[in-house]
């Protein structure tokens, strides 16, 4: 299967594939510690100090690659996002910032990890992720345009563009824009991209998936398209 069919599999039934991948034996695991266990946490420290806790919240919020950084988004979590010059703002990455609104303990304290909609909404994206990174083992390209359709809707500049790596690698593949454009200064990569897209674009449901499909076509014109869609769940379709 092309990356466009495969992602069209997906996102005419998105629930279901969800779902598939939260019944997975490491995710509902995982998933069940979790749920057991955050609400006994109330502070920064908490969270932090608890591996498990803490590398599930992060991999939901597309940080799985930076749990090392402990000391740092320690930091995060409590200065909160209260202040445009709290840490969350100053590291101009939109996983970052979503993660310290989700366990925003400078304001609600201990009270932080009490919502019952917090705690769905972090395991909803835990599966989603987890959906992602298995496609991903297939093909790639699926993996990045499954995360870009799920991320770029909340992207508010280029910069928040530029901040994320994945969703950058969608749009450089989809206009043809060589990596090589960042070893340019950050403003110049910046304008490049505001001279070959509109942000708001992002919003409309229509042009989202016309970069998506344009995104599929040039990775498959690059990369062959070597996916199997789900094949690793494939029994449990």
């Amino acid at each position: 299967m092309t990356t466009l069919s495969s992602c069209t599999a997906i996102a005419r039934d998105t629930a279901r594939w969800q779902a598939i991948a939260a019944k997975t034996p490491e995710v509902a695991t995982q998933t069940r510690y979790f749920q057991d266990n955050i609400g006994k946490v109330k502070s920064a420290d908490d969270l932090v100090n608890n591996s498990r806790l803490f590398a599930y919240a992060m991999k939901a919020y597309g940080l799985g690659d930076r749990t090392y950084a402990r000391g740092l988004m320690k930091q995060v979590l409590q200065q909160g996002v209260a202040s445009s010059g709290a840490l969350a703002h100053r590291l101009n990455d939109p996983n970052v910032l979503a993660f310290a609104r989700a366990f925003d303990f400078a304001r609600n304290g201990a009270q932080a990890t009490g919502s019952s909609s917090l705690v769905k909404s972090v395991v909803d994206q835990f599966a989603q992720n987890a959906l992602e990174s298995d496609q991903g083992k297939q093909n790639p390209g699926v993996g990045l345009a499954l995360y870009f359709q799920r991320k770029a809707p909340a992207i508010a500049s280029v910069y928040g563009l530029l901040a994320d790596r994945k969703l950058l690698q969608v749009v450089q593949t989809a206009l043809d824009i060589s990596p090589a454009t960042a070893v340019m200064p950050i403003d110049q990569q910046a304008a490049l991209l505001k001279k070959k897209i509109d942000i708001a674009d992002f919003k409309d449901a229509t042009k989202l998936q016309n970069l998506i499909a344009r995104f599929a076509a040039q990775y498959d014109y690059k990369y062959g398209g070597a996916s199997a869609t789900g094949s690793s769940w494939s029994n449990a379709i």
